[in-house]
Protein backbone atom coordinates (compact mmCIF):
# COMPACT_ATOMS: atom_id res chain seq x y z
CA UNK A 1 0.00 0.00 0.00
CA UNK A 2 2.67 2.44 1.53
CA UNK A 3 4.80 1.45 -2.00
CA UNK A 4 2.29 2.30 -4.66
CA UNK A 5 1.23 5.64 -3.03
CA UNK A 6 5.55 6.27 -3.29
CA UNK A 7 5.10 5.33 -6.60
CA UNK A 8 2.13 7.42 -7.36
CA UNK A 9 3.70 10.39 -5.68
CA UNK A 10 6.74 9.88 -8.04
CA UNK A 11 5.05 9.82 -11.19
CA UNK A 12 3.35 13.19 -10.49
CA UNK A 13 7.09 14.74 -9.56
CA UNK A 14 8.79 16.59 -13.05
CA UNK A 15 11.97 15.36 -13.98
CA UNK A 16 14.37 17.49 -11.75
CA UNK A 17 12.28 15.71 -8.11
CA UNK A 18 12.72 12.75 -9.54
CA UNK A 19 16.09 13.26 -9.51
CA UNK A 20 15.91 14.46 -6.31
CA UNK A 21 14.14 11.18 -5.01
CA UNK A 22 16.96 9.32 -6.97
CA UNK A 23 19.74 10.52 -5.44
CA UNK A 24 17.71 10.08 -1.97
CA UNK A 25 17.18 6.25 -2.25
CA UNK A 26 20.66 5.88 -3.68
CA UNK A 27 22.08 6.86 -0.24
CA UNK A 28 20.03 3.70 1.03
CA UNK A 29 20.66 1.65 -1.52
CA UNK A 30 23.47 -0.10 -3.98
CA UNK A 31 22.80 -0.92 -7.45
CA UNK A 32 25.63 -3.42 -7.65
CA UNK A 33 28.17 -5.57 -5.49
CA UNK A 34 31.18 -3.71 -7.27
CA UNK A 35 30.45 -0.39 -5.45
CA UNK A 36 31.14 -1.79 -2.13
CA UNK A 37 33.97 -3.78 -4.05
CA UNK A 38 35.89 -0.65 -5.58
CA UNK A 39 34.25 1.60 -2.56
CA UNK A 40 33.06 3.39 -5.42
CA UNK A 41 29.49 4.74 -6.25
CA UNK A 42 27.40 3.56 -9.38
CA UNK A 43 27.82 7.32 -10.60
CA UNK A 44 31.45 7.52 -10.52
CA UNK A 45 31.76 4.49 -12.29
CA UNK A 46 29.85 5.44 -15.07
CA UNK A 47 31.52 8.72 -14.81
CA UNK A 48 34.74 7.07 -15.40
CA UNK A 49 33.82 4.82 -18.51
CA UNK A 50 32.07 8.03 -20.20
CA UNK A 51 35.86 9.24 -19.80
CA UNK A 52 37.64 6.33 -21.28
CA UNK A 53 39.09 6.08 -24.42
CA UNK A 54 37.87 4.47 -27.37
CA UNK A 55 40.12 1.48 -27.02
CA UNK A 56 39.09 1.08 -23.49
CA UNK A 57 35.13 1.43 -24.71
CA UNK A 58 35.32 -1.46 -27.34
CA UNK A 59 36.51 -3.48 -24.33
CA UNK A 60 33.61 -2.14 -22.33
CA UNK A 61 31.06 -2.84 -24.94
CA UNK A 62 32.39 -6.41 -25.68
CA UNK A 63 31.88 -7.24 -22.21
CA UNK A 64 28.51 -5.63 -21.97
CA UNK A 65 27.54 -7.78 -25.02
CA UNK A 66 28.32 -11.03 -23.26
CA UNK A 67 26.30 -9.98 -20.69
CA UNK A 68 23.60 -8.93 -22.74
CA UNK A 69 23.99 -12.69 -24.46
CA UNK A 70 23.43 -14.68 -21.03
CA UNK A 71 20.88 -12.49 -20.10
CA UNK A 72 18.54 -11.51 -23.24
CA UNK A 73 19.57 -15.27 -24.87
CA UNK A 74 20.84 -17.88 -22.74
CA UNK A 75 18.75 -17.16 -19.61
CA UNK A 76 15.67 -17.79 -21.89
CA UNK A 77 16.44 -20.69 -23.59
CA UNK A 78 13.94 -23.47 -22.94
CA UNK A 79 16.14 -27.09 -23.34
CA UNK A 80 19.32 -25.46 -22.69
CA UNK A 81 21.48 -24.15 -19.33
CA UNK A 82 24.46 -22.24 -18.57
CA UNK A 83 27.41 -24.35 -17.19
CA UNK A 84 30.11 -21.77 -18.17
CA UNK A 85 33.18 -23.02 -15.63
CA UNK A 86 34.96 -20.13 -14.43
CA UNK A 87 38.91 -19.29 -16.14
CA UNK A 88 40.49 -18.82 -19.78
CA UNK A 89 39.07 -20.42 -22.34
CA UNK A 90 38.26 -20.24 -26.39
CA UNK A 91 35.08 -19.74 -25.69
CA UNK A 92 32.97 -17.21 -23.30
CA UNK A 93 29.74 -19.84 -22.59
CA UNK A 94 29.29 -23.67 -22.11
CA UNK A 95 25.97 -24.86 -22.50
CA UNK A 96 24.03 -27.98 -22.12
CA UNK A 97 20.51 -29.93 -22.27
CA UNK A 98 21.75 -32.48 -19.55
CA UNK A 99 22.94 -34.80 -22.41
CA UNK A 100 24.72 -32.92 -24.73
CA UNK A 101 26.89 -29.61 -24.24
CA UNK A 102 28.09 -26.69 -26.53
CA UNK A 103 30.05 -23.80 -26.58
CA UNK A 104 29.75 -20.36 -27.73
CA UNK A 105 32.21 -17.59 -28.54
CA UNK A 106 30.54 -14.17 -28.76
CA UNK A 107 31.85 -11.41 -30.96
CA UNK A 108 30.79 -7.60 -31.59
CA UNK A 109 30.12 -6.48 -34.65
CA UNK A 110 32.98 -4.65 -36.32
CA UNK A 111 32.83 -1.16 -36.80
CA UNK A 112 35.03 1.68 -38.39
CA UNK A 113 34.78 4.66 -38.02
CA UNK A 114 32.19 4.16 -35.28
CA UNK A 115 29.53 3.08 -38.56
CA UNK A 116 28.96 -0.69 -38.85
CA UNK A 117 31.50 -1.70 -41.77
CA UNK A 118 29.96 -2.98 -44.58
CA UNK A 119 31.86 -5.19 -47.03
CA UNK A 120 30.07 -5.99 -50.54
CA UNK A 121 26.57 -6.20 -48.77
CA UNK A 122 27.54 -7.98 -45.28
CA UNK A 123 28.63 -7.22 -42.17
CA UNK A 124 31.75 -8.24 -40.63
CA UNK A 125 32.97 -9.25 -38.00
CA UNK A 126 36.80 -10.11 -36.35
CA UNK A 127 37.65 -13.15 -34.89
CA UNK A 128 40.29 -13.49 -32.81
CA UNK A 129 40.83 -12.89 -29.29
CA UNK A 130 41.92 -9.51 -28.17
CA UNK A 131 45.05 -9.83 -26.77
CA UNK A 132 48.15 -11.36 -28.42
CA UNK A 133 51.11 -13.78 -27.83
CA UNK A 134 53.00 -16.82 -28.28
CA UNK A 135 52.72 -20.10 -26.69
CA UNK A 136 55.31 -22.76 -27.68
CA UNK A 137 56.53 -19.92 -30.97
CA UNK A 138 53.00 -20.58 -31.75
CA UNK A 139 50.79 -17.00 -32.12
CA UNK A 140 47.55 -17.36 -29.49
CA UNK A 141 45.94 -14.70 -30.94
CA UNK A 142 44.29 -16.44 -33.76
CA UNK A 143 41.33 -18.63 -32.97
CA UNK A 144 41.70 -22.48 -34.33
CA UNK A 145 39.20 -24.86 -35.85
CA UNK A 146 37.37 -26.92 -32.63
CA UNK A 147 38.01 -24.26 -30.28
CA UNK A 148 34.49 -23.44 -30.17
CA UNK A 149 31.27 -24.72 -31.69
CA UNK A 150 29.50 -21.66 -32.27
CA UNK A 151 29.82 -17.81 -33.51
CA UNK A 152 27.52 -15.61 -32.17
CA UNK A 153 27.96 -11.90 -33.41
CA UNK A 154 25.86 -9.32 -31.88
CA UNK A 155 24.31 -6.62 -34.25
CA UNK A 156 24.15 -4.06 -31.76
CA UNK A 157 26.07 -1.99 -33.61
CA UNK A 158 23.61 -1.88 -36.52
CA UNK A 159 20.58 -2.12 -34.58
CA UNK A 160 21.48 -0.36 -31.26
CA UNK A 161 19.75 -3.50 -29.72
CA UNK A 162 21.74 -5.77 -27.19
CA UNK A 163 19.47 -8.61 -28.01
CA UNK A 164 19.93 -8.87 -31.27
CA UNK A 165 22.25 -11.56 -32.96
CA UNK A 166 23.07 -14.04 -35.93
CA UNK A 167 25.26 -17.41 -35.61
CA UNK A 168 26.71 -19.96 -37.48
CA UNK A 169 28.57 -22.73 -37.22
CA UNK A 170 32.02 -22.43 -36.20
CA UNK A 171 33.49 -25.18 -38.36
CA UNK A 172 31.78 -23.30 -41.12
CA UNK A 173 33.93 -19.87 -41.17
CA UNK A 174 36.54 -19.37 -43.35
CA UNK A 175 40.04 -20.97 -42.79
CA UNK A 176 43.25 -17.81 -43.19
CA UNK A 177 45.47 -18.75 -45.91
CA UNK A 178 48.58 -20.84 -45.13
CA UNK A 179 46.83 -22.50 -42.35
CA UNK A 180 44.23 -23.58 -42.59
CA UNK A 181 44.07 -25.10 -38.84
CA UNK A 182 43.63 -21.39 -38.01
CA UNK A 183 40.15 -18.96 -38.99
CA UNK A 184 40.53 -16.15 -40.80
CA UNK A 185 40.38 -12.71 -38.71
CA UNK A 186 37.49 -11.00 -40.58
CA UNK A 187 34.70 -12.97 -41.76
CA UNK A 188 31.32 -12.01 -43.66
CA UNK A 189 27.86 -12.07 -41.43
CA UNK A 190 24.74 -12.19 -43.18
CA UNK A 191 22.87 -9.21 -42.82
CA UNK A 192 18.93 -11.65 -43.07
CA UNK A 193 18.66 -15.27 -42.20
CA UNK A 194 20.32 -17.71 -44.36
CA UNK A 195 21.49 -21.38 -44.88
CA UNK A 196 24.79 -20.44 -43.30
CA UNK A 197 23.36 -17.48 -40.71
CA UNK A 198 20.52 -17.71 -38.37
CA UNK A 199 19.14 -15.10 -35.81
CA UNK A 200 18.05 -18.32 -33.98
CA UNK A 201 20.51 -19.74 -31.17
CA UNK A 202 18.76 -23.23 -31.16
CA UNK A 203 18.94 -23.57 -34.58
CA UNK A 204 22.40 -22.87 -35.04
CA UNK A 205 22.46 -25.71 -32.30
CA UNK A 206 20.76 -28.10 -34.62
CA UNK A 207 22.88 -27.22 -37.49
CA UNK A 208 26.35 -28.27 -35.68
CA UNK A 209 24.89 -31.59 -33.74
CA UNK A 210 23.61 -32.43 -37.44
CA UNK A 211 27.15 -32.07 -38.90
CA UNK A 212 27.08 -30.76 -42.27
CA UNK A 213 30.75 -30.03 -43.90
CA UNK A 214 30.55 -26.57 -45.57
CA UNK A 215 32.03 -23.01 -45.50
CA UNK A 216 29.77 -19.82 -45.24
CA UNK A 217 29.27 -17.47 -48.46
CA UNK A 218 32.29 -15.04 -48.39
CA UNK A 219 32.34 -11.58 -49.44
CA UNK A 220 31.21 -11.60 -52.84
Amino acid sequence: MILQQIKTLVNQCDEEQCKDVLRYVRTRVDIHPLEKELNCSAEIILEAIGRAADITLRGIRGIITEVAFKHEIVDRLGSWRDMTPIGEFPYDFLLTDGERQINVQVKMQRKQRQIPLVRKGMWVVETQRTRGGSRNGELTRPYRFGEFDILAVSLQASTNSWDKFMYTVGKWLWPREGDESLIRVMQPVSMVPNDDWTDDLETVIDWHFKGRIKTISDFQ
